[in-house]
């Protein structure tokens, strides 16, 4: 049976889940790139060598890629996984009947394959080619989407998360990213590689609003015995944070958790852009967002089921992470070059890093002087492309989702 778990940010990578730009970033205009949450238009071809760039960076230090249109795929081809996710996002309350009907039949028609790509990549009125007499259709335009893409899958650390012994399907912020959780609960509820597992389930996997309850998988660092940081961002609140470390308590998968409050900015749209782990004292951060006096708080078990103890942190959030970690303090390597090199290489995914094995990263070329400063420091950084990947303002942390990964 596979095991499924992640201990740590920094020990031995195993398994990660990746999505190569497709169908979904072909479809990203400069007048719907806003709405889709994306700041440009990539060249996908040229994003997609960059992306196959960094799966085989990972394959080259042993570590098993799955991607995720292929894992949807497999998923579809499970009669009920197919059934349960279409009626999740074909509904007459969005479509009305009729249309519904007629979508509802489109997708049913399509091999598991184009069916995936689909979900992912949307569906425009030109493609259902329907001549039904839905009132919906009739006010649309060929160009415009029956079904929206969903270009964010790109960043599958986001929309669900392994913590130790189990994973958070993480209800999303932003309503153009909802559909995602979507499938990533279907695959982890069909998918043959999980089906018959043995994991926990935090949270988000129910048919609901969870209304300000939300968490994003870019604002939680299992940063190894027993203890999590989670930033509260622009897309992760304290709502889901606090419901999050109810579930890890229950179940007994983590001891502490340790919360920060992040500005809501777009330049930190999560915690790991301006923070990352890449040794077990060490960690890259961007200093004019992560300055000593960010309030934390630490989040431990209280005596009655379901408690939580809150207690702010008086001295420094570094302190409070330091003592999750038994180590004396934190080396902290600061994004590097002047105030204005800093500010870029920190908006291009420099301290966006994703850990391989204790000391060893993978983070964008294109961040020079950041690099400079981590290999001064004992770290060595794999680098990879990402003149057009990098556009979609997410680095190698941002585009994976380790399904098992050691301790420390």
């Amino acid at each position: 049976m596979s095991r499924f778990y992640v201990g740590s940010e920094i020990g031995q990578l195993h398994k990660v889940l990746l999505h190569r730009p497709e169908l979904s970033l072909r479809r990203l205009t400069p007048s719907n790139c806003e709405d889709l949450l994306f700041d440009d238009v990539l060249r996908v071809e040229q994003a997609g060598n960059e992306h196959d760039a960094f799966a085989q960076t990972l394959r080259n230090e042993n570590v098993e890629v799955f991607l995720l249109k292929n894992v949807l795929a497999e998923t579809l081809a499970v009669a009920d996984a197919k059934e349960w996710i279409l009626e999740r996002q074909i509904s007459q309350f969005r479509y009305g009947p009729t249309l519904a009907k007629e979508v509802h039949a489109y997708y049913s028609s399509m091999d598991n394959e184009k069916l995936a790509s689909h979900l992912i990549g949307g569906l425009t009125v030109d493609e259902l080619n329907s001549e039904c007499g839905s009132p919906v259709l009739q006010t649309m335009k060929q160009t415009d989407f029956i079904m929206d893409p969903i270009p964010n899958h790109l960043f599958t650390r986001d929309t669900s998360c392994w913590v130790y012994g189990g994973v958070s399907v993480n209800p999303m912020m932003k309503s153009a990213r909802k559909r995602e959780t979507v499938h990533m609960r279907a695959i982890y509820k069909f998918h043959p590689m999980f089906k018959d597992a043995d994991f926990e389930i935090y949270f988000g996997d129910e048919d609901r609003n969870f209304e300000l309850a939300t968490i994003e998988g870019g604002d939680v660092l299992v940063i190894g015995k027993g203890a999590v940081l989670i930033g509260m961002s622009e897309r992760t609140t304290p709502q889901g944070v606090e419901l999050l470390a109810q579930n890890l308590f229950r179940t007994g998968q983590a001891t502490k958790v340790i919360a920060l409050q992040l500005p809501k900015a777009r330049s930190c749209m999560h915690l790991d852009t301006v923070m990352t782990h890449m040794d077990l004292d060490c960690f890259t951060v961007y200093p004019d967002i992560m300055s000593d006096d960010i309030p934390a708080w630490e989040l431990t078990p209280g005596n009655a089921e379901g408690e939580i103890v809150f207690t702010r942190v008086k001295d420094r959030f570094t302190d409070a992470i330091a003592r999750a970690l038994g180590v004396p303090e934190l080396r902290l390597i600061t994004t590097g070059g002047d105030v204005f090199e800093a500010e870029r290489e920190q908006w291009n995914d420099a301290n966006n890093v994703l850990t391989v094995r204790p000391g060893v990263v993978i983070g964008y070329e294109r961040n020079v002087f950041t690099i400079e400063k981590m290999e001064a420091a004992g770290i060595t950084v794999l680098p990879i492309p990402g003149e057009d990947l990098g556009r979609g303002r997410g680095g190698a942390r941002c585009m994976s989702c380790p399904i098992e990964r050691d301790g420390i």
